[in-house]
């Protein structure tokens, strides 16, 4: 659960840039959200990884 609290700080974080970039025009801002989003797919292949191995680990239990 905490990468997935993780993910979602990401997101929250990059919100502000994502809002200037889309409504004020802001060039460097779409830098910004450009990167925040590839942490933030790396983040999301993190926890497809971890959840699978704890689907693995319950089903040997």
């Amino acid at each position: 659960m905490e990468l997935y609290n993780e993910l979602k700080e990401l997101i929250l974080a990059v919100e502000k840039d994502a809002d200037a970039f889309y409504n004020k025009n802001n060039k460097a801002a779409g830098t910004r959200v450009r990167n925040a989003m590839q942490e933030i797919k790396g983040k999301a292949q993190d926890i497809r990884v971890n959840v699978l191995d704890v689907k693995k680990t319950r089903e040997e239990a």
